[in-house]
């Protein structure tokens, strides 16, 4: 498709819930009571949506970090262009933290040499690719100084969901690994609900802040369009009834212009770790076999 209009917008999505459906059903009739119709398309996998926005079957793609940057380099690849369209408030400024026993003896990440290391999915940016990446920056090579154990729960859906987490702070607090990276925001979740008892862990280090989900679109989509779509979106006010309930399940509280200034520490990452060639093809040394 090219030179899509306020009246035909396709969007994609990953559907990694059941409340995807809710959610995007919901953004639709948003949009369309602002006169922009917009219907979308659901995913199992990131590597699907990505392939599905560069064949122009959709127009806009609400992607993972990591599904961006894949998106982005295969674009530049082929002479297009990129753009980040919107954040959510909630998707700027993220960390992730690498846990240790509070009993354990390391106190900096080179004390983990030769130990082993849980992480999420290996297609989780924030479970396992910016933290892995940060260890090689502090100096322990992931690949050669460390055992990484990871647990793949729904490889494709870039973790989103945090199955892999839990498990990875399961294994920790049974004592299979030695410490376990988790996105900040998991920690809270699993000291909340009580699969993280209180001062059983400690942070041993904690990633430079980083940016996570954003909506993206290609150069089949004209600027003034984008435009309508993010504004829109920047209009939605937590303080109207409606639109929190909306805002709510997207988990956000406001919506933000989107920026591409926060994803240097998985692009290092991902070329540290051979995930993506450069012009975006998957790199078979990280996924094994061609997911997509």
């Amino acid at each position: 498709m090219s030179g899509a209009s306020r009246s035909g917008l396709v969007l994609g999505a990953v559907a990694y819930d059941p409340k995807v459906v809710t959610i995007w059903e919901g953004f639709g009739e948003w949009f369309g009571r602002a006169g922009i119709e917009v219907d979308y398309l659901l995913f199992s996998n990131y590597e699907r949506l990505v392939d599905a926005h560069l064949a122009g079957v959709v127009h806009l793609a609400w992607n993972s970090p990591l599904a961006w940057l894949r998106t982005r380099l295969a674009a530049e690849a082929q002479g297009r262009e990129a753009t980040t369209v919107v954040m959510r408030d909630t998707d700027q400024d993220l960390t992730s933290v690498v846990l240790v026993r509070s009993d354990d003896s390391a106190e900096q990440v080179g004390d983990l040499y030769g130990r082993t290391v849980g992480t999420g999915a290996l297609d989780s940016p924030q479970a396992t690719l910016v933290p892995l990446g940060h260890l090689a920056a502090e100096g322990l090579d992931p690949m050669a100084d460390i055992s990484v154990r990871r647990f793949d729960v729904l490889v494709g859906k870039h973790g989103d969901h945090v199955g892999g987490e839990r498990d990875a702070v399961t294994a920790l607090l049974a004592g299979e690994v030695d410490a376990a990276c988790i996105a900040d925001s998991s920690h809270l979740l699993f000291a909340r609900d009580g699969s993280l008892p209180i001062g059983a862990t400690r942070v041993l280090s904690r990633t430079a802040p980083y940016d996570h989900c954003v909506l993206t679109a290609l150069d089949d989509v004209e600027p003034e369009v984008l435009d309508a779509v993010s504004e829109v979106l920047l209009a939605m006010s937590f303080g109207d009834p409606e639109a929190r309930r909306l805002l709510e399940l997207e988990g956000l509280t406001e919506w933000r212009r989107g920026r591409d200034t926060g994803f240097d520490a998985l692009e290092a990452a991902v070329h540290r770790f051979g995930v993506y060639h450069p012009d975006g093809n998957l790199g078979a040394g990280w996924w094994g076999t061609d997911r997509a």
